[in-house]
């Protein structure tokens, strides 16, 4: 694995951070879910742009205001973004829920992964998670967090998922932001 000496920083998202987001967004989903997801949605020219306005809603509108949005980046260069809020699962028992986790595949296992994951959930709180299934980096990484497969699966966009809860975690509270 190659070392990584620069020092990451995870953030609250901004509106302006929309544009790179995306490209974070797509290039992840390219990465991770290439032979899940359709090439013709991977390989869109137009996904960029519809992931920005998805991203610039999100930063934006009332409708997202409960959720929490943040970035992680190293050289001033967006490597990941995370995304919770409120859950929309009917039978929630839960009271946060990871929507996105997306961390480039250069920068896994380098501890982005977790800080973004510490910055939107609170670790001593219920959350829940959908994952793609198969993805076993992915629910490696979420079983270490403590989530578990409660059972429930979906297919969404044609990719299969499952979902994963965590009652509560032991580990440390949330970071406090750190500007960049």
């Amino acid at each position: 694995m190659e070392a990584h000496p620069t020092m990451l920083t995870v953030r609250p998202a901004r509106p302006g951070d929309a544009a790179p987001m995306a490209r974070v967004n797509v290039r992840s989903w390219q990465e991770t879910y290439r032979g899940l997801m359709p090439d013709a949605v991977l390989d869109d020219p137009d996904l960029p742009a519809t992931r920005e306005r998805f991203w610039t809603a999100a930063l934006t509108e009332e409708r997202f205001r409960a959720n929490r949005v943040a970035v992680a980046e190293r050289d001033d260069r967006l490597i990941g973004l995370a995304m919770a809020g409120p859950p929309l699962d009917e039978d929630a028992t839960w009271v946060q829920q990871l929507y996105v986790l997306y961390v480039l595949v250069a920068e896994h296992g380098t501890g982005a992964g977790r800080a973004l994951l510490d910055a939107v959930i609170d670790p001593a709180a219920p959350a829940a998670l959908w994952v793609a299934d198969p993805n076993p980096r992915a629910q490696a990484f979420y079983r270490k967090h403590g989530f578990t497969a409660d059972g429930a699966s979906r297919r969404e966009s044609g990719v299969p998922s499952i979902r994963m809860v965590r009652a509560t975690s032991a580990r440390r509270s949330r970071p406090s932001w750190r500007s960049g």
